[in-house]
Formats: C-alpha cells, sequence, structure tokens
C-alpha cells in the first residue's frame, strides 16, 4: 500500500491529478513550497517545532500567505496528508492474491522499517497531536482502501475466494501485522514480515474467515 511518505513526496514534485479543482500558476506553485517546507520541518523539528512562522521562513513566501490560505499548523498537516491521495497509485497486479497482498505489505514495510525519523511515521504521530490532521489522515486512508479493493475483486474472479468478502477486513488483516510490529512494538525488521503477514490473511480468506453473508 502506497506509503504516506512515497505520495507526499510524488505530489511535491509536480502537478497532481487531482480529486478537486486547484489554481494554478504561482498559487500551486506556492502550495509545492509550502507542503514541502511542512514536510521537511516536521521531520527535523518534530510536531512541537512544527509553527508557520517558520514554514513560511522555509518555503520564502510570506507569512500571511500561509496564514491566509492555511491558517494554522493543523491545516498545513491536513493539506500534506490530502495532497497524498493526488496521485493515480493503484495496487499491482500479480495474479494471486497472496503475491497482491505482500507487494502492498513490502511498500508498508519500506516506509516504516528505516529505523530512524521517516514522513510516514511523523505523520501518523501528528494524527494524534492534531484534530485537523487526524481528519486528513482517515481520508487518506479511505482512499487507500477503497483503491486496494481491486485486489480483492481480482482474486475474487480468479476463483480464489470462497464467496462474497468483506474486502476491508481482508486488507487490514493483511497489513495490520505490520503496523503492530514496527509501529507499537518497535520490533527489530524482519524481512519475511510482508510475505509472512500476507500468506496468513490470503490463507484465512481462501477458508472463509472473511466471507460475508450472501
Amino acid at each position: 500500500m502506497d506509503s504516506l511518505a512515497q505520495a507526499s513526496e510524488d505530489s511535491g514534485q509536480q502537478e497532481p491529478v487531482t480529486r478537486r479543482r486547484r489554481t494554478g500558476g504561482r498559487s500551486a506553485r506556492v502550495r509545492v513550497q509550502v507542503l514541502q517546507s511542512v514536510s521537511a520541518l516536521l521531520l527535523e523539528a518534530g510536531y512541537d517545532g512544527l509553527t508557520v512562522d517558520a514554514v513560511a521562513e522555509r518555503a520564502g513566501v510570506h507569512r500571511t500567505t500561509v496564514y491566509r490560505r492555511w491558517r494554522d499548523v493543523g491545516h498545513l498537516l491536513a493539506d500534506v496528508l490530502d495532497s497524498a491521495s493526488d496521485d493515480t497509485w493503484s495496487p499491482p497486479d500479480t495474479g494471486s492474491l497472496e503475491d497482491d497482498l505482500t507487494a502492498l505489505n513490502q511498500e508498508v514495510y519500506e516506509a516504516l522499517a528505516g529505523g530512524g525519523p521517516n514522513l510516514t511515521t511523523a505523520l501518523i504521530a501528528a494524527g494524534f497531536r492534531s484534530t485537523e490532521a487526524a481528519t486528513a489522515l482517515s481520508r487518506f486512508w479511505e482512499d487507500r482502501y477503497a483503491r486496494c479493493a481491486v485486489v480483492v475483486t481480482r482474486a475474487a474472479d480468479r476463483g480464489e475466494l470462497p464467496g462474497p468478502v468483506d474486502s476491508r477486513a481482508l486488507l487490514v488483516a493483511a497489513t495490520a501485522p505490520l503496523y503492530h510490529e514496527l509501529l507499537l512494538l518497535r520490533a527489530v525488521a524482519d524481512p519475511t514480515l510482508p510475505h509472512r503477514a500476507a500468506r496468513a490473511a490470503a490463507a484465512a480468506a481462501g477458508a472463509g474467515a472473511f466471507s460475508t453473508p450472501q
């Protein structure tokens, strides 16, 4: 599942494929500069060191520009998170449910297992400090799980599932071990984890663990 860090980085490199109308020209350039600065400062100074004035200075824009458009740190973080969904990412089609889930888990693993501070964990942590960030983070996950539902649809079309399946429950079961091990337990990174978690979820799905009433 495409990481927050990668999605945010990609959205800052070019004008995004948008879900909603964006202004162009200078306004778009300022947005990119500001959101890149938010991400950089969040990594360098953490949530407590993130201020509108610091973002404006880092971005090279006047502080009133930032206050007028974003108002406060919470809305800045929310826009960073919303920008992460302004992309064309879709889950890979590997030909099997287990391998599709492994590919998704590998992206999560690479985002979380670096050992040092990274934007994905910083944004997740910010969601516990800011209501606006928490709401935007929920939107991001909703978007990603909706895009990943096709993994389950493809598996059903291939006959890998016993019947209708709760795709959200299956996807959560596949990815949850990575967040639990790497974020909550801070366990030593294990490169076999993405496949092990995917294999267990795929086996459970094949046995009817996530089946829905017909």
